[in-house]
């Protein structure tokens, strides 16, 4: 069973964009990349990077900004870094990852390729695109080195996988929903209106739907204290609040599952 790739491409309010989906068996998968005013955001996976290579080389880019370091954000980095001899920016502390063989597991390779190598430079608190200036603002608990980025001048969002869906069901096992509902709360405190997520892609009232997220989230964990109040145990409780399990569950090996969720907010 081999994984299928397609990708499409668009456009919203001066951003340039293109999605690249894969499908393997029941599970589908997508990622998205942005450009515009001469800053590239994030570079897709490897698994669809021959896809993206006309994207690239139509954009007018002159630097790379990634918002994490997970492989289907940073898959076409390397291949960027030597096409295009453009710097690349990431959090200070992923930026020693970057120059090392990624290490992940294999179903993640069979969906998002091998990421390759590469240098990058470390990201300060704002950085200067060719008419603006964007704030760099941590965002951790998809990961621990996530940054959004906020351009001022227009008051763009660009949220990596802050957002990605208004309800989490399902989300990989290190991360916190805690610390997610706390920099759910700091991005709210910027100003902004249009959201570019690297998984939903355009929308229009981000601020509208990271207050969504917000407040399920928020209602989640409330729900999760209270019935661990009650006695139940984190499975006990997965069940009572999941009435179904998710087919990245089984193909991730329990990478991905919705226990993780309750888990994190108990620990």
């Amino acid at each position: 069973m081999f994984a299928k790739t397609k990708a499409t491409l668009g456009e919203k309010s001066g951003v340039r964009f293109i999605n690249g989906l894969v499908s393997l068996g029941p599970v589908n998968l997508n990622v998205y990349c942005f450009e515009t005013d001469g800053v590239l955001i994030d570079s897709g996976a490897a698994s669809v990077l021959d896809k993206f290579k006309s994207f690239f080389a139509q954009a007018d880019f002159d630097k790379v900004m990634l918002t994490h370091d997970h492989e289907d954000h940073t898959g076409g980095a390397a291949y960027l870094q030597k096409k295009y001899g453009v710097p690349i920016y990431i959090n200070q502390m992923s930026v020693a990852n970057c120059d090392k063989k990624a290490t992940y597991p294999l179903y993640r390779k069979l969906f998002w390729g091998k990421r390759e190598p590469f240098q990058a430079t470390p990201l300060q608190t704002t950085f200067e695109s060719r008419q603006a200036t964007w704030d760099v603002i941590a965002t951790p608990g998809h990961t621990t080195d996530h940054l959004s980025f906020l351009n001022k001048e227009t008051g763009q969002l660009f949220s990596g996988d802050l957002y990605v869906h208004p309800k989490t069901k399902v989300v990989l096992r290190n991360e916190s929903i805690p610390t997610t509902i706390a920099s759910l709360e700091k991005i709210l405190t910027y100003d902004f209106e249009e959201m570019f997520c690297c998984h939903a892609g355009y929308v229009a009232d981000g601020r509208k739907a990271m207050m969504k997220k917000l407040d399920f989230l928020t209602n989640f964990q409330e729900e999760v204290i209270t019935l661990h109040e009650q006695g139940l145990n984190e499975k006990e409780i997965m069940n009572k609040v999941f009435k179904k399990k998710y087919p990245i569950t089984y193909l991730s090996f329990g990478e991905w599952d919705s226990v993780h969720m309750v888990r994190s907010i108990l620990s």
